[in-house]
């Protein structure tokens, strides 16, 4: 699937530092240690809706390792998918009376148009699972062979009981996991299961639904095991980053893990498990389901994209927070005053800002600590401060690098 175009990254002078993440799986802050080529997959969007503010602060998120990777000289091997085919695509294209093909692909589209417009870096393989249901199919042939699955009629279920480390990502305890199993797309009541946990691999069809051939009859994918499907066959087992919003640590991530755990013999899947934290809005998580969403589309209608960015920049990136409509004007002013100070003939000495702002990333992705860090270097050059005529240009190249922000 086409994915969009990449925005141009200035170069900066030196090298970057190793980054440190918050592994949720570690349950603390580590460094990633990525041979030459950095590995990263991160789960993307089911296309029934428009991208909203939480997509964007989560997909911003991942961009910014990708740009710190790349700044300490990694190649950098980014895969993504879209989720082109699922049971909330097909009720809303069935409420709105359009095709479901042509309702994901309208969606993927906005969305990729948001994340240029965004400057987000795009993934080297952007794979709808449509593309690769006969991939998925096979590994569930595999997971089978491991004696890892059982039908319930002709649906096909991973048993839970054949995953040694699950639980191993997110910590929950086992009541944890069924609240929020039930609560995202689960179905731990349905009868015939032999455990609560055990999680959907292949729906067989269903009168209405699209589906395609395999070895367990027509059917389609379920949702975890698309991801362990593409991230094997583009990454690889034992990867860099697996990552998500802070909604994904369970099911799909704890489930990801060990269906590739058990199909490969590897541990772990991925080497960290990575999450963004939500946004909310009037006091609720923004969700499609919900319906309190604050479209990227609309917002960069009326607003500078490099605005949306540096609000959402102004949080860090695990963290919970609300988005007000004030936001997006405080945001308007800093990138106004970046600008100005940005495009004197001459300012204070760049180099310091630009180790702080490397220090700040490195460090879990301290955005609002590089953002301060660009601030009172503006504000020193707008006051008169400085004679160095290359300053400006670095900084230029400080924003647009590692931070994404075009001045």
């Amino acid at each position: 699937m086409r994915s969009w175009s990449a925005p141009n990254i200035s170069p900066l002078p030196g090298a970057g530092l190793p980054l440190r993440l918050y592994d949720t799986s570690a349950r603390g802050i580590r460094e990633t240690s990525p041979a030459p080529e950095a590995r990263m997959y991160v789960c993307g969007i089911t296309p029934y809706d428009a991208t909203h503010l939480g997509h964007a602060n989560t997909y911003l998120a991942f961009d910014l390792v990708n740009r710190v990777w790349r700044d300490a000289g990694h190649r950098v091997h980014f895969t993504q998918n879209a989720t082109d085919v699922d049971d909330p695509l097909l009720e809303r294209a069935e409420q709105t009376g359009i095709d479901w093909r042509d309702l994901a692909e309208r969606e993927i589209e906005l969305f990729r148009t948001d994340m240029e417009a965004l400057r987000v870096l795009p993934p080297d393989e952007y794979v709808g699972v449509t593309e690769v249901v006969a991939q998925v199919a096979e590994l569930i042939g595999r997971l089978k062979d491991k004696g890892a699955t059982y039908e319930i009629g002709r649906d096909v279920y991973f048993s839970v009981a054949a995953a040694p480390k699950f639980g191993a990502v997110s910590g929950y305890s086992e009541e944890q996991m069924l609240e929020l199993f039930a609560e995202r797309g689960g179905d731990p009541a349905r009868e015939g299961k032999r455990h609560p946990l055990d999680w959907l691999l292949w729906r067989a069809e269903r009168p209405g639904e699209p589906s395609w051939p395999s070895d367990f009859g027509p059917g389609r994918p379920g949702w975890h095991v698309e991801c362990t499907a593409i991230a094997l066959s583009c990454l690889g087992s034992g990867f860099d980053v697996s990552g998500g919003g802070s909604d994904l640590i369970f099911p799909h991530h704890e489930m990801g893990a060990s269906e590739g755990h058990v199909a490969t013999g590897e541990w772990p899947f991925a080497k960290a498990y990575v999450h963004a934290g939500m946004v909310a809005l009037d006091g609720e998580k923004m969700s499609k389901s919900r319906g309190n969403l604050v479209f990227v589309s609309r917002l960069r209608a009326e607003h500078d994209p490099m605005a949306i960015r540096l609000a959402l920049l102004a949080h860090h990136y695990r963290a919970d927070w609300e988005w007000t409509a004030g936001q997006i004007g405080s945001a308007s002013e800093r990138l106004a005053r970046w600008r100005s100070a940005a495009g004197l003939p001459a300012g204070p000495d760049a180099l310091p800002v630009l180790q702080q702002v490397r220090e700040r990333m490195a460090d879990d992705l301290d955005t609002p600590g590089a953002l301060a860090a660009v601030d009172a270097w503006a504000a020193r050059a707008a006051g008169g401060e400085g004679t160095d005529p290359g300053a400006p240009a670095l900084v230029r190249a400080i924003a647009d690098t590692l931070l994404g922000v075009a001045l």
